[in-house]
């Protein structure tokens, strides 16, 4: 893959990348992190490809709008936890609190999103840990293993032994998004598929998902744009 950008207030980075299988050139945003990507056929030049952003450079610039800057997450920071919106204050001791509607996290500014993500980990793994005990104890299968990642592609995984992975952004969203996400990959320990059976046993062990599902899908996106690892 090799990086372009199209000129502008601001410059919009462009990663180009080839595919065997293309068959014409295609432009992709994601919504996870806004990345432009120009996917083209082996034998197209790079040329033909900028030449193709560059036409579409309104519609590229208006997608981004709708989607939305990153936020850096520091002081005064608005943040979900829970679904609920904290406001991110400093805080004095040595631990990160929850007060009202303000988390106040010790430390130097400069360190307060490492801070906060490294303590909301630990709710995530707690929560998610108990959450998948009782789904997997109304299914009647046991899992192996719990693992936290900061994953884009997926919000959870399962494993044909048993290992359940999930994105610790999860402890984010509202309780019954997290909920339905352990269900779902609980319900792959009895059914390593997408088939009727499978969401059979989502709605058995969870009940009816459809709005969960609905939310991650509209509003999952918008998780990823809290950057943790910046100093606002």
């Amino acid at each position: 893959m090799t990086e372009n950008s199209l000129p502008g207030d601001p410059p919009i980075p462009l990663i180009l990348r080839r595919s065997a299988q293309a068959k014409r050139i295609s432009l992709r945003i994601s919504q996870l992190d806004g990345r432009v990507t120009l996917t083209l056929p082996k034998r197209v030049p790079e040329r033909e490809a900028l030449q193709f952003a560059y036409e579409k450079e309104s519609w590229i610039r208006k997608h981004l709008a709708a989607r939305g800057d990153d936020v850096a997450v520091g002081i005064g920071t608005l943040l979900p936890v829970g679904g609920q919106m904290y406001e991110v204050a400093a805080g004095s001791g040595r631990r990160v609190q929850f007060e009202g509607g303000r988390v106040a996290v010790p430390g130097a500014p400069a360190r307060v999103g490492l801070r906060l993500a490294g303590h909301l980990k630990e709710i995530a793994r707690a929560r998610l840990a108990e959450a998948s005990d009782n789904y997997a104890a109304l299914l009647g299968k046991p899992y192996q293993a719990i693992t936290l990642r900061d994953t884009r592609s997926r919000w959870g995984s399962c494993t044909a032994e048993g290992r359940l992975m999930y994105s610790w952004r999860l402890i984010l969203a509202p309780p019954d998004v997290l909920d339905y996400v352990v269900a779902h990959e609980v319900a792959h320990l009895a059914e390593m598929n997408h088939s009727p059976a499978f969401w059979a046993q989502v709605s058995r062990i969870y009940g009816d998902y459809a709005g969960p599902r609905q939310w991650l899908r509209r509003q999952g996106s918008d998780l990823h744009r809290y950057r943790f690892d910046l100093a606002s």
